[in-house]
């Protein structure tokens, strides 16, 4: 059900890697204005938690998903939301409806410019955590979406892309 877990170097963004703790900058939102329905929402403050969830929610109910698949949703927004806040401190969530081969789902995609994870498939291990917690956020977040895909490198954040389809 969940989708493989792809990395990409961490030159291969299209520009030389940063140094470990080098800032860079998070880039805006797209260059273009949200698609309908889809939202961005800047991730600062614990009320963007709850703000991002409820959102998500929203959508997916709109995308057709049953009562138990949207508080599916609404749990892996959370986790990514407070990955960014954790890890990064600010960073952005885009959340879309989206259609492929007549179904609809939901794209949730979370970025920021934290130092970025040095391994992937450590931090994918159920019960690892460089911050002290249980250690069931992205792996919870891959067991409770159909796709997902993580853009990281030690650095230059992080970017997980994440889609459920209703069923």
């Amino acid at each position: 059900m969940s989708g493989p877990v792809r990395r990409r170097p961490a030159d291969a963004a299209g520009g030389p890697a940063l140094e470990p703790g080098a800032a860079q900058a998070l880039s805006p939102a797209p260059n273009r204005p949200p698609a309908p329905g889809e939202t961005w929402l800047s991730i600062d403050s614990d009320q963007d938690i709850v703000t991002a969830r409820q959102r998500g929610r929203a959508l997916a109910e709109q995308a057709g998903f049953t009562d138990s698949s949207l508080t599916l949703i609404a749990t892996a927004i959370s986790e990514l939301t407070r990955n960014i806040l954790s890890y990064a401190e600010r960073g952005e969530i885009s959340l879309a409806i989206v259609e492929q081969n007549g179904r609809k789902g939901i794209s949730v995609v979370a970025r920021d410019d934290g130092p970025g994870i040095p391994d992937v498939a450590r931090a994918m291990e159920i019960g690892f955590s460089t911050s002290g917690s249980l250690g069931l956020g992205l792996p919870g977040v891959r067991r409770l979406m159909d796709e997902f895909e993580i853009d990281t490198g030690a650095g230059r954040g992080t970017k997980v892309t994440a889609r459920k389809w209703a069923q």
